[in-house]
């Protein structure tokens, strides 16, 4: 069982957790990980940005609301909170001391960002273990470090599985035959030298799958503050539900293209393992949520749409995709486009110009690197043919085989033509499960409402969208 940030938000959140993790202990071994409180790593962050910046007067303040919210949750929690206090006082010396490092060396080295913007789940798994504890469940807080193997590769560290595996059958299973809980940090691994990684922001679903599999789980519960996926954005789409059923690979595909329930390499680990996966909402546990499995539903229908909004066009004329499939290679390795990352690429109807669309944030940088690909001498002016339009959004249909779908295409681009909504590009995606195309950013919630409406998603064998999903109000934290 994972638990997010608004899962474990403050001390009532934390009892509802409790709550939760009492009623399943009696049916299953459980191994809990919990993310940060909620808000704590970007406080954290900032602390490190601020430190590098020279200003220890923000992270002095930073740190101050920090001990503050873990103090009043651990006195809310626990009759004698003392000893908790003692290992809370150790980590926050910890951050202090890195934050103090890092202002006088005015510069913050991934390593030390990893350090800092960890610490917000190891104040959370002791917080979380004291509360099962005192509720009568024997319970042991596990610092990630001691079970996650990665690369060194900080801030987006990869697992080493069977390393893992084997920490993970040394220090857990243990623990689980004395009936004691783990709780172990979300987030954070480390590497073969013990030195701290992180996985990557929203890494805990990752570290909850990583274990999953090093251990044979029969199951995997994300615990969040949203009733499941949904067939769309609710932002956008007010008859949006909650998709029960979904298989592994719909479910990366909504991850990838903006769904925000997931992080997405969640579900690498358990596509090996063939572990199902549920996500739950804390709030609501009486809801069934959404279960991700193998094969998914036998009924091969849409499942949802999804957007990207904050994509960019780049159009490079007068070449065709061969060759800027070729210049890309070279441009993507190129150290002034740094975390460029192509969501689609396609050829004009014409094939004499070939058209990518990447993040907002990378867009300048890739293009200003094909330029370079392209002009050989100073006469070259082909160069100056790379355009960038900024204001674009990328809407992905997913289901069983809707590549193959026979009419699918048209039917989608018919009922976008009805409503006035200009199609650009067409991309389909790598699996069969994905069908993206390209509008103007003005124009997604009409292309997610029509598509939506299209495949009639609010009628789909799936759950109505509770009105009051999470201790911050409703679940609209769903896509980007």
């Amino acid at each position: 069982m994972k638990f997010g940030g608004t899962s474990v938000g403050d001390a009532s959140c934390i009892q509802r957790v409790v709550e939760i993790i009492r009623e399943a202990s009696g049916k299953a071994d459980i191994v809990v990980v919990v993310s940060a409180m909620a808000g704590v790593t970007n406080k954290l962050i900032d602390a490190g940005m601020q430190s590098e910046a020279g200003n220890g007067a923000a992270v002095t303040t930073i740190f101050d609301e920090l001990r503050k919210q873990h103090n009043l949750a651990a006195n809310a929690l626990l009759d004698r909170p003392a000893e908790l206090h003692d290992t809370m006082h150790e980590l926050f010396r910890e951050g202090d001391q890195l934050c103090q490092d890092t202002n006088s060396r005015r510069h913050l080295t991934p390593r030390v960002s990893d350090s800092i913007s960890s610490l917000g789940e190891r104040l959370s798994a002791p917080l979380v273990a004291a509360a099962l504890s005192k509720r009568g469940m024997a319970s042991e807080a596990i610092d990630a470090t001691e079970l996650i193997a990665t690369d060194s590769n900080h801030g987006a560290a990869d697992p080493n599985l069977d390393l893992t595996r084997e920490n993970c059958q040394a220090r857990l299973h243990p623990l689980l035959q004395r009936g004691i809980v783990p709780v172990v940090t979300g987030f954070i691994g480390a590497t073969v030298e013990g030195t701290l990684t992180t996985l990557g922001r929203g890494g805990s679903d990752y570290s909850a799958t990583i274990l999953a599999a090093a251990l044979d789980a029969d199951e995997v519960i994300i615990w969040t503050d949203v009733d499941g996926l949904m067939t769309a954005d609710p932002r956008a789409v007010s008859d949006a539900r909650t998709i029960s059923e979904i298989s592994y690979r719909e479910a990366a595909e909504l991850a990838y293209f903006g769904a925000r329930v997931l992080h997405p390499k969640t579900l690498r680990p358990v596509m090996q393992s063939r572990i199902p996966l549920h996500i739950r909402n804390t709030f609501a546990p009486e809801q069934a949520g959404t279960k991700i499995t193998p094969a998914g539903p036998s009924n091969s229908r849409v499942k949802a749409v999804a957007a990207i909004g904050d994509a960019a066009l780049i159009t490079v004329c007068g070449r065709d995709i061969v060759e800027v499939t070729h210049a890309l290679g070279h441009a993507l390795t190129d150290p002034s486009s740094p975390g460029a990352e192509v969501l689609l690429i396609s050829p004009s109807h014409s094939h004499n110009d070939t058209c990518l669309v990447v993040r907002s944030s990378a867009a300048e940088a890739l293009a200003d690197a094909l330029r370079r690909e392209f002009v050989t001498d100073a006469a070259d002016q082909q160069g100056e043919q790379v355009k960038v339009d900024p204001t674009v959004a990328v809407v992905t249909v997913v289901g069983q085989h809707v590549c193959t779908a026979s009419g699918l295409i048209d039917r989608v681009f018919k009922a976008l033509a009805k409503e006035n909504v200009k199609v650009l590009p067409i991309a389909q995606g790598s699996s069969e499960c994905n069908l993206s195309y390209v509008v103007a950013r003005k124009d997604v919630k009409a292309a997610l409402v029509t598509t939506h409406r299209e495949f009639q998603l609010a009628e789909a064998d799936s759950q109505p969208v509770a009105a009051n999903c999470g201790a911050n109000g409703p679940a609209t934290w769903l896509y980007e």
